[in-house]
């Protein structure tokens, strides 16, 4: 079924100046969609950006908006949605939430938050802030950083 379909989407953020508008979309898709991120910043203190869809498991930028790839995907059938943010992933600082609140809303099917747990508080506050299905986290378990339990406790 639909369900057994699940689309992993590997997005950077692309930092924009102030007055630097949105890249048009390519082949047909439409362009990017450009919010001004809640708690990340660009290198040089930008606080609009958009994100760009990867392959190769982040290290190939391909130049369409990672939220239209969502889109196309689910009207493909694609069943749910596995979205690792290349920015926060291995750094422990929390999932961004501003990207999954927007894939969330773009979609009619479960998103699954990947990359950035680093503390259990971070569960509840991806599940409260994007109203994500399901929250992901691998490094912080095998290290044994974080007991399964607490997360759970957290998330009550």
């Amino acid at each position: 079924g639909r369900q057994a379909v699940v689309v992993s989407l590997d997005p950077r953020r692309v930092w924009l100046a102030d007055n630097e508008g949105a890249p048009s979309g390519v082949d047909g898709a439409p362009a990017p969609l450009v919010v001004t991120h809640a708690t990340a910043r660009g290198p040089s203190g930008e606080s609009r950006c958009w994100w760009r869809a990867t392959t190769s498991g982040g290290r190939t930028d391909e130049p369409i908006c990672a939220v239209a790839v969502a889109v196309a995907a689910a009207a493909l059938g694609a069943g749910e949605f596995m979205v690792n943010c290349i920015d926060c992933d291995g750094k422990g600082t929390g999932y961004d939430i501003d990207l999954l609140k927007l894939v969330k809303r773009s979609v009619e099917v479960p998103v699954i938050a990947s990359s950035g747990a680093g503390k259990p508080s971070h569960f509840s506050d991806v599940f409260k802030g994007a109203h994500v299905d399901a929250a992901l986290a691998a490094g912080i378990f095998h290290r044994r950083e974080v007991a399964i339990s607490e997360v759970k406790a957290a998330v009550r």
